[in-house]
């Protein structure tokens, strides 16, 4: 990147951020709020407008920015919920070009025919239906040229704000803003590379094979690319043209079902969230399938956290609130801030009303995103991937509400998340978790008496010691030297106000001179006790304690 682009892009950004200051309602960023309060349609079209306007990376940024409803005001963040990707296409010949050189071949050799009218335009790419040389019918997604410079120009501006902000803001160092960034980096730099995808396809394909009334289109392998993606076409209906008669006329009932039992098998099974299934990315299909494609943005759980994520939507559908609140703490990060009973008094707060509802209907993802709402709220930052997790539970239920209004995804996901915990609980006791168990326990007893003598050796021999690691590291010993040097000065303090005392109060003949030491060292006690009460007051408030955590 150029110096120019170097100094336009962050200039761009922050005079973006100043005229839509009212976007974000965190504490601490912008106190002014907007008059009378409310945001209209046209601010939150304005916004989405602009943001556009700044590059693809943004685009995509705005979509992440609205799975934290802890950062973004509810309007504007409903108004990046529906934003689409509605842009000028790109022509043919660019296509043509892109497609030849990316493959090696011309466009005629490759294919029968292709359809010059684009089927579907994104900001990273766009779509064309083509019919390959053995007649089978493809969709074409061809990339944007240049759109890895752009995006990588875009993501240079925002990395360079964020720092310049977590250096001047503690809310931006809070909420982790250029670990956020870094997160949008990553997934970007996946999006854009098409092979990628084509891999999430088939891979999803197979893992979804036990759902019959789920479909992936399978990728043409040997035609796929870092720019070109050539994948099967489907035919089909988009979710939002669903009718009643549609709902009346096919038995599309058991669809909504089939689509969150795959999900959660999907995130807790095998591990990988596919972080925008909005109904954009879906399609009925004749035969009364459910068709799932843009499979590029596609984040992978460790199984650490996929086993802490599903013992927190178990304990949320199952209304223990302890449990939840335990269980996010431990896979997040308490700052300084950390409010640690406020934490566990609204998280228990928010299980229990979720709980004692009857409403039905799926409420999952809301409850999710209202986790990380209240955790940053008290001081903690929450791992990206809750927060992914409620923004793609809140798509899928706004799916399975256009494909049966009446459906209560709340039944399903808590019957399937108990099925899943059995089937756990099943496992650990399969014959080869046992006899990985029983190898572990016949290591114990094999090495046993050794260890054991030689600790009965080392309190014989008067060797025994404790060590207690990462204290000088820590906060004790400052706090302890500050207690220390505050004595101290007090102690000085109190002996010049005795000292100058005494000798003010001396009858010695040359008083004059004990009179002006007097005053002399009085002045100095009492400049040194504004300074310790000043420190002691300043330096405790500054910041909040922190509590921990369990």
């Amino acid at each position: 990147m150029n110096l120019k682009t170097q100094l336009i892009e962050p200039a761009r950004v922050l005079s973006f951020l100043i005229k839509h200051r009212h976007a974000l309602h965190s504490p601490g960023l912008f106190d002014d709020q907007p008059e009378g309060g409310e945001i209209g349609e046209r601010e939150a079209k304005t916004f989405l407008d602009d943001l556009e306007a700044l590059g693809p990376a943004f685009i995509k940024f705005g979509q992440v920015l609205s799975t934290r409803p802890d950062l973004i005001h509810p309007a504007y963040a409903r108004a990046l919920e529906r934003m689409q990707d509605t842009c000028t296409p790109i022509p043919f010949a660019v296509v043509r070009e892109t497609v030849e050189a990316e493959l090696g071949a011309r466009l005629t050799k490759l294919f029968a025919e292709v359809d010059e009218e684009p089927i579907g335009v994104a900001s990273l790419a766009q779509v064309h239906r083509a019919t390959l040389r053995d007649g089978r019918e493809v969709a074409l997604k061809v990339q944007r040229p240049d759109m890895d410079i752009d995006v990588e120009h875009n993501l240079e501006a925002l990395e360079s704000l964020a720092t310049a902000a977590e250096s001047l803001s503690d809310n931006a160092r809070r909420i982790g803003l250029l670990d956020w960034v870094g997160e949008l980096r990553r997934s970007l730099v996946n999006e854009l590379d098409y092979r990628q995808e084509a891999e999430n396809l088939a891979r999803f394909a197979r893992h979804l094979a036990k759902e019959p009334l789920l479909r992936v289109p399978a990728p043409v392998q040997h035609l796929c690319t870092r720019r070109v993606l050539v994948l099967e076409y489907v035919e089909g209906t988009k979710l939002a043209a669903i009718s009643g008669v549609i709902r009346t006329e096919r038995d599309i009932g058991m669809l909504a079902p089939a689509l969150l039992r795959g999900f959660l098998d999907q995130v807790f099974v095998h591990g990988e969230l596919h972080a925008d299934p909005h109904p954009g990315n879906m399609l009925l299909t004749p035969d009364n399938r459910l068709a799932i494609f843009d499979l590029g943005m596609v984040g992978h759980i460790t199984p650490v956290l996929r086993d802490r994520l599903l013992k927190i939507l178990v304990g949320a559908v199952e209304g223990r609130g302890d449990d939840v609140s335990r269980d996010c703490l431990a896979i997040s990060e308490p700052l300084e801030s950390f409010d640690e009973p406020r934490f566990h008094r609204e998280i228990g707060q928010t299980v229990a009303n979720y709980a004692a509802s009857s409403r039905q209907g799926g409420r999952e993802g809301a409850l999710v995103m209202r986790l990380v709402e209240i955790a940053t709220r008290c001081g903690v930052r929450t791992p990206p991937e809750l927060s992914v997790l409620g923004r793609a539970l809140l798509n899928l239920e706004s799916v399975c509400a256009l494909l049966d209004p009446r459906f209560d995804a709340r039944r399903t996901v808590e019957e399937h998340l108990q099925a899943m915990m059995a089937e756990r609980m099943r496992r650990g006791f399969s014959l080869a978790a046992l006899g990985a168990d029983l190898v572990e326990l016949q290591g114990f007893v094999r090495e046993a008496p050794a260890k054991l003598s030689h600790a009965l050796g080392v309190i014989a021999d008067n060797r025994l010691q404790l060590r207690v690691t990462g204290l000088e590291e820590s906060r004790l010993l400052e706090n302890l030297q500050k207690i220390a040097n505050r004595i101290s000065a007090g102690l000085v303090t109190a002996a010049l106000i005795v000292a100058s005392a005494m000798l003010a109060d001396s009858d010695n003949p040359r008083r004059i001179a004990g009179v002006a030491i007097a005053e002399a060292l009085f002045v100095v006690a009492v400049i040194l006790g504004v300074a310790l009460i000043g420190s002691a007051l300043w330096g405790d408030r500054r910041r909040a304690p922190r509590r921990g955590s369990s």
